[in-house]
This record gives structure tokens, C-alpha cells and sequence, in this order.
């Protein structure tokens, strides 16, 4: 199986600038990495602070493309590689991977739940609402399948309220940053294929920029380790989100080599794509 590199270049609800840039540049490294032709999804647009339904409606096309994208690659037997620029991202992929393959697990590698919905958001900000549209807890427009009792919530950390309730409810299982041991995570896979989506805000500060840090968070080597521990055959599809390109604070071509040098955890012994 080859991985399919697909970089989403539409904006997604983003309020920040850096996201649609980081997305291209991780995803440039790693098409160089994989000596592939990526598959661009959306033309960009500028960043607002807007609310999650017009953000919503402006995204819809490219949600669309980001289903299809998906959806073609898997029907061809590939492995999707998706970088994007939001977690919103996931609304329209996530349901069709469900789809495909409905005994997958979903980690979701993330410092936030982003399972709320229009009844619990406080920012009304619909990154922040992606898991939860995707496990058909509201209706996004672009699918509901995925079932929360198949979704393992890796190194959360910054959870509301009310969405630790819905998460509870729902079944979602829970690994703090210190329970995210790739034993743990093994465990709970249980053989299982798997759809890995992960927020670089996962980690500590101070690695990989992201919009919305929070500390107390994973090191690189530790969601590299859980990389590594998962039976590369099990895998079904990556999502890589949110590098805030631009900080000044981090070296960005260093951040950008740690993405490419965190998936290669998963890559080998799969065959590269050429």
C-alpha cells in the first residue's frame, strides 16, 4: 500500500494566517520526502474571526473536495496523507474513512476534545466542534459516521466542561498526556485498523508551532514512539493539522524536518509511493 499525499490549501474556519502556509510547507516536504505529486485541495483565503456557520457555508466547497480526495485514494487501495491547515479539515474526511472502513479506530492526537457542539461552543470556533460533527453529534452536512466508542482522544488536556460530558456520553475513550504511553494506546487499538489525525498542539510549546498551544503537553519522541508501535499494515489514514507557519519563536525549517522525521515512524516497512 502507498500513502497518497493530499495538502488542503482551502480555508477551513481558520482565524489565523499560519495554518493554510504551514500546510503547504509541511506538505512540500513531504512530497519531496516521498518523491510523490501531492493532490492540492482549495484556493486560499484570508483568515476571520467568524462564527462556525458562515465558516461553515465559505468551507463547503472545499470540504467537498477533501471528501472526494479521500475517498479516491482509498477506493484505489492507498493510504491517504493529509496535511491540513485546521481540524475542521476532518469534518468531510473523517466520515468517509468511517465509511470505507467501519471497524477502523480513530486516534485523535489532539491537546483539545473538539467535540462540541452549536449548543455547547463557547468560541463558537468550528475547529473546535470536528470530532463531535463527525460522530454525528450535530449535522455538519458532510456525514456523521464515525462511531465515538471506536475514537481514542490521545493527550487532551484543555476540555470544556460540557464537552467532557458529550465526550463521556459518547464513550470516547480518554488518554491524558500522561496515560499516552504507546502500550496504552496498543491496548486499546486491539488489532484494529487505524485512522490517525493528529493536532500539533498535542505537544509541548516550543516544537511545532500551533494557533492554539497548550502546555503540559506530548514531546516529539513520545508521539513518535506510538508512531512506531503501530503495526504499519493497520493503518488506513494520516492527518497531520495545524502547524501555525511564521512563529518567531521556533525555527520553522526545523519544525517542519520534526513533522517529516515524526512520520516516518509510521512509514516503514511500507512501500514509498513513486
Amino acid at each position: 500500500m502507498d500513502y497518497r499525499l493530499i495538502i488542503n490549501q482551502g480555508r477551513v474556519a481558520d482565524r489565523t494566517e499560519g495554518a493554510l502556509v504551514g500546510a503547504r510547507k509541511a506538505g512540500r516536504a513531504l512530497a519531496d520526502h516521498l518523491s510523490v505529486e501531492a493532490t492540492i485541495v482549495g484556493q486560499p483565503s484570508p483568515a476571520v474571526q467568524d462564527d462556525w456557520r458562515p465558516a461553515l457555508e465559505q468551507a463547503a466547497d472545499t470540504l467537498r473536495g477533501l471528501a472526494e480526495a479521500v475517498g479516491s485514494s482509498l477506493d484505489a487501495g492507498d493510504i491517504p496523507l493529509l496535511v491540513t491547515n485546521t481540524c475542521a479539515a476532518s469534518l468531510a474526511t473523517l466520515p468517509v474513512a468511517a465509511e470505507r472502513h467501519p471497524g477502523a479506530v480513530f486516534l485523535w492526537i489532539d491537546a483539545h476534545g473538539d467535540f462540541n457542539t452549536p449548543d455547547t461552543t463557547e468560541s463558537g470556533y468550528l475547529g473546535g466542534m470536528a470530532l463531535a460533527g463527525a460522530c454525528g453529534l450535530w449535522d455538519s452536512g458532510h456525514g456523521g459516521t464515525v462511531n465515538p466508542r471506536q475514537v481514542i482522544l490521545v493527550g487532551a488536556r484543555d476540555i470544556d466542561s460540557a464537552e467532557m460530558d458529550l465526550l463521556q456520553h459518547a464513550g470516547v475513550t480518554i488518554l491524558s498526556p500522561e496515560d499516552a504511553t504507546p502500550e496504552a494506546v496498543l491496548e486499546l487499538v486491539a488489532g484494529r485498523p487505524v485512522w490517525i489525525h493528529v493536532d500539533w498542539d498535542v505537544l509541548e510549546p516550543g516544537y511545532i508551532p500551533a494557533a492554539y498551544k497548550i502546555p503540559s503537553g506530548l514531546l516529539p519522541r513520545q508521539v513518535a514512539a506510538i508512531f512506531s508501535a503501530l503495526p504499519t499494515e493497520s493503518i488506513r489514514g494520516v492527518e497531520l493539522a495545524e502547524f501555525e507557519a511564521g512563529d518567531p519563536d521556533v525555527p520553522e525549517a526545523l519544525s517542519v524536518e520534526l513533522i517529516v522525521e515524526t512520520f516516518q515512524h509510521l512509514q516503514q516497512p511500507l512501500e514509498i509511493s513513486r
